[in-house]
């Protein structure tokens, strides 16, 4: 099997690190206090990487998912706001565009998030329903071809700066998972909304978004029938790039670890002699390239959206182990580690988000079982041996 990247993946991930670790990752700090990444932005917007999931018709790269995810992972090296920022023009409302809304609309937003010029939200969570999705209470009545929308999200990232937002609705009241769809609501419509701020530990700022009588032309009906079905494929995507942040943020960790421990002495030697120090890395070390063995497989299986259970074991394996090694970096850098000035305390706060976004691990672990019981191959015994993130290489 073959696991080599190629020529043109190993070029713009070389690309990016060098605008990653020349740039992004000395001004990191700045964007703690929930400040948009605008400056950072527009520089990924130059050499392509906001079109990386628009389609060539639309301006973009329309890369597969793996190519991606690699490049997530990278700027998460330097910047975890940054990385955060990428995820909304790369993620799930992009492609939900790319793929299910009608040509019009593609053609109104998609150039402009290659520029760095729409940003895009995502609409799911709400006050009293998020991994619950069949307990949405905001709803989308369609009156004589007309969409009136009302409701509230919550916990929406780029709520302040987005262009359009991405809105997972019940249509006409429908009960359950059965009656979601999306739709499309842009800047400006009236009954639109933000109307509150939570700062992160992760630096980001979250928002709240309410939809007051919110009229929408029929066209921005993006996703009317198999709505739940239609969110969980292209959530798959997501379950992917969520777990590259957390994959380039125990690296970042891991590298800030070794230069540390090739600097600061103790006792007379440099504390990366000690044995126990040497130990740390190497379980970190393990635990890293198993987490991007496990991520890589699931980004190769995208057709063109990931398989369920490979991108969930992904996500859930990554987000853990972002937690273990970005925690370890902060023990190496001892009171060094739990100050603000000192990279590994970032690493750490950005690494807490991957577990809640895009799916909880509680949620995943109950995912996976539940397909595992159902769909467990009794003539190879493992699930996924023939899927093909196994059987091609990664490019």
């Amino acid at each position: 099997m073959e696991f080599r990247l190629s020529d043109e993946q190993r070029a713009i991930v070389q690309t990016v690190r060098e605008l990653t670790q020349n740039e992004f990752r000395q001004c990191s700090l700045k964007y703690m206090d929930g400040k948009f990444p605008w400056e950072n932005i527009r520089k990924l917007a130059d050499i392509g990487v906001l079109g990386m999931a628009v389609p060539q018709e639309y301006g973009g790269l329309g890369l597969p998912v793996l190519d991606t995810a690699l490049v997530l992972e990278e700027i998460a090296k330097g910047c975890y706001v940054t990385a955060m920022a990428v995820l909304g023009e790369v993620g799930v409302q992009t492609r939900i565009i790319a793929t299910y809304a009608p040509a019009s609309i593609k053609q109104r937003l998609l150039p402009g998030v290659c520029k760095g010029e729409c940003i895009l939200a995502v609409c799911m969570t709400e006050p009293h329903a998020g991994t619950d999705v069949g307990n949405y209470t905001t709803n989308t009545e369609i009156r004589s071809g007309r969409l009136v929308l009302n409701g509230t999200k919550t916990l929406i990232s780029r709520a302040e700066e987005a262009s359009a937002f991405v809105v997972f609705t019940r249509l006409d009241g429908r009960p359950g998972r059965e009656g979601i769809g999306c739709v499309l609501v842009e800047r400006g419509t009236p009954g639109l909304a933000v109307t509150g701020t939570f700062h992160t530990m992760g630096g980001e700022n979250l928002h709240e978004v309410r939809f007051d009588n919110c009229e929408l032309p029929p066209e921005n009906l993006i996703i009317r029938d198999d709505g739940f079905k239609r969110l969980l494929t292209a959530f798959n995507t997501q379950r992917c790039l969520n777990p590259s942040i957390s994959l380039g943020l125990a690296e970042g960790a891991f590298d800030e670890s070794v230069r540390y421990l090739r600097s600061r002495r103790a006792f007379g030697q440099l504390i990366g002699d000690f044995q126990g120090m040497r130990w740390k890395l190497s379980d970190m070390y393990v635990t890293i390239e198993t987490a991007r063995s496990m991520l890589y497989r699931a980004c190769a299986s995208a057709r063109p959206f990931p398989d369920p259970v490979l991108a969930a074991a992904a996500k859930m394996y990554c987000n853990e182990m972002s937690l273990r090694v970005t925690s370890e970096a902060v023990q190496i850098h001892g009171g060094y580690g739990f100050t603000d000035e000192f990279p590994v305390s970032r690493f750490y706060r950005g690494a807490r988000y991957g577990s809640l976004g895009g799916g909880t691990t509680e949620t995943l672990r109950d995912l996976i079982g539940q397909r595992l019981m159902n769909e467990l191959d009794d003539s190879s015994g493992i699930y996924g041996f023939s899927i093909g993130g196994l059987s091609n290489a990664c490019q």
